[in-house]
């Protein structure tokens, strides 16, 4: 949970920084992408997870 948190707030601060900087544009591709990224590796975490058989 917390490597999910992390990227995200990394994404947003890549983010705010492409966009503030106009030169430097690819880092708010960069933040996207990390964000794109991090969402579909919660999901999975979360669908992976209802599956269990509590005992």
């Amino acid at each position: 949970m917390i490597l999910f948190l992390l990227l995200i707030l990394v994404a947003l601060v890549l983010g705010i920084i492409g966009f503030a900087v106009h030169s430097l544009f690819y880092l708010l591709v960069i933040g996207a992408v990390v964000l794109v990224v991090d969402l579909v590796f919660g999901v999975v975490r979360l669908r992976g997870r209802k599956h269990r058989i509590a005992r």
